[in-house]
């Protein structure tokens, strides 16, 4: 990237994972609220779950995911317990028994669970819900901890899909984030799930960590690509340590600075294509054959908190501290302490903590975001007919726009049209932000566009 470009890499702004974000969710969405969502849903549209679970063996310093280190067995049973009858809270408050489309079970690591809090926890959702045919069942999992009864578990239960954080294979770079998992270890954790019947596994890779370098990064990518992940998530590394207390054990002059952060980003998805994948919008990457890959050239391609992904739901459930559920009307999320997430759900309420009720102009915007985020070109004509808005109402917009044309990084064919410019791909989250009001009046911590 050229030095213009750089300077918009290095603006903070957010993942758009959501929109608006979570930073600007309020208290004035709780548990009546949610529960007035969820009993206005549509009985035969079809919702996903996403099941949090907080607890790790190991701390892996570069995280900034709401987890706690588990070494004894008994918090992750109560919890387990009680993430049990959330499930019931949230069932007894829809309209009637729905189909879940897909399931996401999330953390921390959800397979710090014993196989039978795993087990119960499914039977207990196909029990209150009903699985479509070909409903995608995913877990993330940590080869340092997964055994081989989980293995069996998870495969005898219809997981689908299984995601690894592998994030990097050098040994220095793997001591300096406190995540020590040889290729060896790797490897017999994917051919174990693989033998147990999943067909999808997913490995997780990031840049811009502490030691790290362009040939450490590339060499990463041979060795996964070696193993065949079916998709590979290449972030990179957001360092924020006020927000994240376990990232102060990092070494910030081991960190490698912007140029460098771009040449490693660079340099992973020449490596990824020329390893048979194909990119997809931002950040991901999938074989050709790939329901991922194949969304992406039809069309379908959406972003959640997941990520990118094949997921068409409207409503996601999210159960368990911290999670974020989705319903047309808002977005709701949980109360991130576990002992204040499972008193409330011990009395009997949904644990809301905050959330935001949609306008119609955030729906507008959302699309806008979505459609940049996962086709990298919207029609901006075509949002405002979508949701009743007169054709010019993004006309506060266009000089930043016009800027950021005459810098390249998009193209315009007149003013509905925006494109992202040929190589400025990666610059899509900043281009996405213009379209952000919320962004604009309140600036919150994020982390750099690349």
């Amino acid at each position: 990237m050229t030095t213009r470009f750089q300077s918009y890499a290095t603006r903070a702004v957010p993942r758009y994972t959501s929109y608006p974000t979570a930073p600007h969710f309020s208290d004035q969405v709780d548990d009546a609220t949610y529960a007035s969502w969820l009993k206005a849903l549509k009985p035969t549209k079809p919702v996903s779950v996403y099941l949090h679970v907080p607890f790790c063996r190991q701390i892996c310093w570069y995280c900034g995911c709401n987890m706690k280190l588990a070494a004894k067995d008994a918090p992750i049973n109560e919890y387990a317990a009680m993430l049990g009858r959330e499930i019931d809270l949230v069932a007894d408050r829809l309209p009637q028994r729905m189909k879940i489309s897909h399931l996401h079970w999330g953390g921390g690591t959800p397979t710090a669970l014993s196989p039978v809090a795993l087990t119960r926890a499914m039977e207990q959702l196909a029990d209150r819900f009903e699985f479509a045919p070909r409903a995608e069942l995913a877990i993330e999992s940590d080869p340092r901890t997964l055994t081989e009864d989980m293995i069996w578990t998870i495969g005898g239960l219809g997981f689908t899909r299984a995601s690894f954080g592998v994030q990097e294979f050098d040994p220095t770079v793997q001591l300096a984030i406190n995540r020590v998992q040889p290729p060896e270890m790797v490897r017999a954790s994917v051919e174990g799930l693989r033998l147990a019947g999943l067909k999808g596994i997913n490995f997780d890779l990031i840049y811009g960590l502490p030691h790290q370098t362009v040939e450490t990064l590339t060499r990463t990518i041979e060795l996964s690509a070696e193993m065949r992940p079916d998709r590979v998530a290449l972030f990179g590394y957001a360092h924020v340590p006020w927000m994240a207390k376990k990232q102060r054990m990092i070494d910030e002059a081991a960190l490698p600075g912007p140029a460098d952060r771009l040449a490693q980003s660079k340099a992973a998805a020449e490596a990824l294509i020329k390893a048979g994948y194909v990119a997809i919008g931002l950040d991901h990457f999938a074989l050709p054959h790939d329901p991922l890959a194949i969304a992406a050239q039809k069309g379908t391609l959406r972003r959640n908190f997941q990520g990118y992904t094949t997921d068409t739901a409207q409503t996601m459930l999210g159960l368990g501290a911290s999670s974020i559920g989705r319903t047309p009307e808002g977005y709701v999320q949980n109360i991130g302490e576990t002992r204040s997430w499972s008193r409330a759900v011990e009395a009997g309420r949904l644990p809301v903590a905050r959330g935001i009720a949609l306008s119609n102009e955030d729906k507008l915007r959302a699309w806008v975001i979505e459609a940049l985020m996962c086709r990298g070109h919207v029609d901006l004509e075509e949002a405002g007919a979508r949701y009743g808005t007169p054709a010019d109402w993004h006309s506060d917009l266009d000089p930043e726009l016009d800027q950021m044309e005459a810098d390249g990084v998009i193209v315009r064919h007149g003013k509905e049209q925006v494109e992202m410019a040929q190589g400025a791909g990666q610059l899509v989250r900043t281009v996405a932000a213009v379209f952000d009001t919320y962004l604009k009046a309140k600036q919150t911590g994020h982390s750099v566009a690349v």
